[in-house]
Parts: structure tokens; sequence; C-alpha cells
């Protein structure tokens, strides 16, 4: 029931400030150009509550699965020729009026991420790993394939993998096919081939990355006060690099590198956002053992300054909406199933409350994807959402004339009906994914 209660308040939370910063999108540019608003809704269907300012209604509705602005003059025939009728405005102005919105949602992305950097979360940014093995797992496709850890993977089926990101995507999104991979072993510049298949992740029917595992150095989660690494200047965050010149390979290696120097100067080269620092920490003896009082692991913490964390958030959204229309392809193909891959108002909220129990930062972040995704979803080009709006005003531009209202509203219908058949599907996918097991 209190997980219930989480994700429950968590969804209303999250979906409340992404719509309303969209629809206050909409309804900015509108007044900006001195366009009748009638009315500004967070929700759908009949006013619970609201107050009147001017002559606008600011309202919440029943129904609290998206939002609207209602302008004067925005159907044609409710038009009188009032220059402050939306229909009145030149296109241009109305077609910012409808990439307003869609805009909002991407700078909420944009912000939402880069407030969670700068408070810091336990997140592992792949985007930022190299595709180079640290380990394979026993019997799995990677351990018969002839692939050995500090291999560099190039390609994954013809694809560059600049990062582990782009490695990972290429295998999850082919689960039970086999992915060819080209590969650099050592220093010798020549390459070779081998395949994997990734196994089916039940539930979800995506892949696993067939075995392999990223080599990621081992990072300072949290610093105990007190203790010798807080008076070193030792910070959570700092990624290990090196100890007395030698390479930190393990967490392992620096543990027992740690505890066979009590009492001695151990010089730690970190690297710390971007920059790398040495530092130098003599470990206490505790029982024989020396000790610096860190927690150590590879679920990296990451927390930057505003400039570091702004550049790290759009390089984020980035990766979303590209990888976003990578996975939209691949359904629209048949290599993955819409039914695993679209969520719903359901899913939404158990990955609020999700986020939410994991911490403040985790429910921004999440905030952060779906406003962005979000914004993705209202600039495709289908009738009634921005998108589908702004190609009809664009068409109108070309032609330089009105296209006749019969066409107008049979478009508008087909986009109703498309929207509500998505919104059908995508609900039942929920169901079926929360509660058919």
């Amino acid at each position: 029931m209190t997980q219930l209660l989480t994700s429950l308040l968590a969804f209303i939370f999250a979906l409340g400030v992404i719509i309303f910063i969209h629809e206050l999108g909409h309804l900015l540019v509108a007044k900006l150009f001195d366009t009748r608003v009638k009315t500004f809704s967070l929700g759908f269907g009949k006013r619970l509550f609201g107050t009147q300012r001017g002559e606008t209604d600011y309202r919440v509705s029943l129904i609290p699965l998206g939002g609207y602005v209602a302008l004067g003059g925005e159907n044609p025939e409710d038009a009188t020729g009032d220059p402050r009728e939306f229909l009145s405005k030149p296109r241009w102005q109305r077609i910012l009026v409808y990439l307003a919105g869609p805009v909002m949602n991407v700078v909420l992305s944009v912000a939402l991420i880069a407030l969670t950097f700068m408070i810091g979360i336990e997140l592992m940014n792949f985007s930022r790993v190299d595709p180079v093995i640290g380990r394979i797992e026993p019997d799995s496709s990677a351990a018969v394939s002839g692939l050995q850890p500090e291999d560099r993977i190039l390609t994954a089926n013809g694809d560059e993998t600049d990062s582990w990101q782009a490695l990972a995507f290429v295998l999850q999104t082919s689960p039970e096919r086999p992915v060819t991979l080209r590969y650099q072993r050592g220093e010798s510049e020549e390459t070779a081939t081998t395949r994997v298949t990734p196994a089916r992740v039940p539930r979800y029917e995506m892949g696993d990355w067939a075995g392999l595992v990223p080599k990621v150095l081992p990072q300072i989660i949290r610093v105990e006060p007190g203790r010798p690494a807080e008076a070193a200047g030792l910070q959570p965050g700092d990624q290990l690099r090196t100890m007395d010149g030698k390479p930190i390979v393990s967490q392992t290696d620096f543990v027992e590198h740690i505890e066979a120097h009590a009492g001695e100067e151990v010089t730690l080269q970190v690297e710390r956002n971007g920059e790398l620092v040495s530092v130098a920490v003599v470990p206490e003896d505790r029982g024989g053992s020396g000790k610096i009082g860190v927690q150590i692991g590879v679920s990296a913490y990451q927390r930057y300054g505003f400039v570091r964390a702004l550049r790290e958030s759009v390089h984020q959204n980035i990766e979303i909406v590209r990888q976003t229309f990578l996975l939209l392809g691949k359904i629209l193909t048949g290599e993955l199933s819409a039914r695993s891959n679209l969520g719903g108002p359901i899913e939404i909220a158990a990955q609020s409350g999700a986020a939410a129990e994991r911490g403040f930062s985790s429910l921004l972040y999440f905030m952060g994807f779906i406003s962005i995704s979000i914004a993705i979803l209202n600039l495709m080009p289908i009738p009634i959402l921005d998108g589908g709006q702004i190609v009809i005003l664009l068409v109108e531009s070309v032609i330089r004339r009105d296209l006749p209202l019969k066409i107008k509203e049979a478009v508008t219908q087909v986009g109703f009906v498309l929207i509500m058949l998505l919104m059908l599907m995508v609900i039942w996918f929920d169901l079926a994914r929360n509660f058919g097991g």
C-alpha cells in the first residue's frame, strides 16, 4: 500500500510539473503575440478548481493525463476575424506557439538533469565509458566467442561503438539474435571479428550484454567524516586512476595496496570533474591493516559544478533522443516488440515510484527523461499533436493558402483516432506488463 501511494504521489508530482511547463510554453508565447487565451488547464474534462484572471481561466481538471491551452478563434467555426484570435495571427507566429510546448519540455529536461548532477547522483554514465571489456561472465555467449578482457569493441553489427552505451544498445536490442563484433586486442592495429548472442531478458523481452562487462575504474562513493580520506581531501565521485604511480585496474588492487601501507603515505591520482588531481593520504593502522575511510564501487557517483553539469545534461539529452529514434526504428521494422518497449501512464507511475524510493535526485533525473520523451512525442507529425499542426502550417506556408476546412477536419479526426488507439495500446501493454505476469 505504501509503495502504491508513493508511486501515485510521485506520478502526480512528476507529470504535473512536466505538463505545467509544456502548457506554460504555449501560454507565454501566445500572450507574447497578444493572442486571446480562454483556458489554461492541467488535465482534461470537468473543471475541479481554478481562478479567473482577466480573460483566462486557469484551472485543474478531472483527468490528469495531459493538459491544454484553449485559444480564442482556434477553431475555424469559432473565428470571427478578431485580430487577437489565433487564426488571425501570421502562420509563423502560430508555428512558434505550437513549438513552444515541446521546447519548454526540452529546457525542463536539460535543467532537471543538470540539477541532478549538481546535487549528486549514483548513475553509471555508460556514454562516457570506453567499449573495453573488463570481465566476461562464465557460461555466457561471450565466454566461447574468443573475446578476452581488455579487448576494445570497435563495431557491433557494423555500427561504430564509441562508448559502452552504444555497444550495450545494440546488444540489448538484439535478443536471441547473433551480433557481429569487430574488436582490437592490446596495442595491435589488427582487428578480428566474432559473434555473440544476447539472451532474452524475461518480461521485457530485451537482450542482455551477452556476458560482457565493461572495464570501469573504481570510484569513491562515500567518504567517512574524520577519517584520513577526508583529511587528505578525497571526495565522493573521485575516480581512482593510480596509486604510487601504478595503474589501478580493480577495487581489489586498491584495497590491497591501502591495507599493505598502514602508517605510510600513499599518493593517489584521481579524476575529478574531468581533471587529474594528486592526493597524498596516510592510511590509519587498524589491526595491522591500512584503512582510509572510503566506500568504493563502480556505481558512478556524479556530482559536478554548474558548467560541467549543464554540459553533461545536454549530452545525456542528446543520447536519449538518439536512442529513442533508434529504438522506434527497431520497433517499426519488427526487430523489437512494441509491447515490451512502449510504456503508458501505469508504467510511468511505477517507474516514478521506484525513482522516488531511490531518492530525490533519481526522481528529478527520471522527470528529465520523461520530459524530453514528451517533447519527442509531441513533435511527431501526427495531427492534433503539436508536430502535426506545425506540419499543416508549413504546408500552407509553402502553397500560400489555407487547406480546405474539410481536409483539416478529416486529418484532425484521423489524428484523434490514432492517438486514442495509441493510448489504449500502451495502457493495455502496461496492464499486461504490471499485472499479467
